[in-house]
């Protein structure tokens, strides 16, 4: 059987794909990988013509018909997490804000945080640029720019990690890896332990893993890479535990609280 992988062009998730694609462990199936932003990502799994897709907590509440969430290959930040960054220290209220997509989960945040703003949809990588040129009064970053931007000259104006920790207590559920429904169940139980074993590969053989993440990397130091990856691949990566799924839970409910949307059901698979 062949299983289409969909992933971002990250090293985070090219860290934890790693002993997959270099075919490090044994699998019942073929993998077909397809590399794409999260926001196309996110847009891409509507059609639902994606087997095993990285998509944003916040899109899952528009596709869970389609998908299910894997308990295995969630990012999950825990002490960090979106940041809203700007050229000078201001307000965001009222603000015209980069924003990497509007099915992203760092969306999604800085909605329940920030009254009144205007978002300005641009791919994750054009945000840091914008900012700098006074496109946008202030940008939200994901990715690798929450731990470079002041290479930027830029200020964080925003930590949306802080603002969820002061209302929740618990970690901030950002992705998570999801699987088709129409799938069998023993192909998709096959496919979440091959996930699991990749991720095992990859934080036992740290240094290895990230050289192949490093083609992912935009031009970041091996140090770099490697502190990036691991904040996104860790624990919470290799089985989300119960702390996670109510980060889940708490985030959906707040949306719909808010009127964003309905709250669906959070349907994990669990080995």
């Amino acid at each position: 059987m062949e299983i289409t992988v969909a992933h971002t062009p990250d090293a985070d998730d090219a860290f934890m794909f790693y002993a997959m694609t270099a075919g490090k462990i044994e699998m019942p199936f073929k993998v077909v990988h397809v590399i794409e932003d999260i926001e196309t990502l996110n847009r891409m799994a509507f059609d639902g013509g994606l087997d095993v897709t990285a998509i944003s907590v916040h899109a899952y509440a528009y596709l869970h018909d389609k998908y299910r969430i894997l308990s295995a290959g969630a990012s999950v930040g825990d002490g960090y997490g979106p940041i809203v960054v700007a050229k000078n220290d201001v307000e965001v209220e009222g603000r015209r804000i980069a924003v990497p997509g509007k099915y992203t989960t760092a969306y999604l945040l800085l909605k329940l945080a920030v009254d009144e703003f205007e978002p300005v949809e641009m791919r994750f990588d054009e945000i840091i640029p914008a900012v700098k040129r006074g496109d946008v009064d202030a940008g939200l970053l994901i990715h690798e720019g929450q731990i470079t931007y002041e290479r930027h000259g830029l200020t964080k104006v925003l930590d949306l990690w802080e603002w969820w920790y002061d209302k929740t207590r618990l970690p901030l559920p950002l992705g998570v890896n999801a699987i088709k429904r129409s799938i069998p169940e023993d192909m998709q139980k096959a496919f979440l332990k091959a996930m699991r074993e990749s991720i095992d590969y990859a934080l036992n053989n740290a240094d290895e893993a990230v050289e192949y993440a490093m083609k992912y990397s935009r031009g970041l130091d091996k140090e770099t890479t490697k502190r990036f990856a691991m904040m996104y691949v860790n624990e919470y990566t290799y089985e989300m535990p119960d702390s996670v799924v109510k980060g889940i839970d708490a985030l959906l409910t707040m949306a719909e609280k808010k009127g964003f949307f309905e709250k669906p059901p959070v349907d994990i698979l669990f080995l």
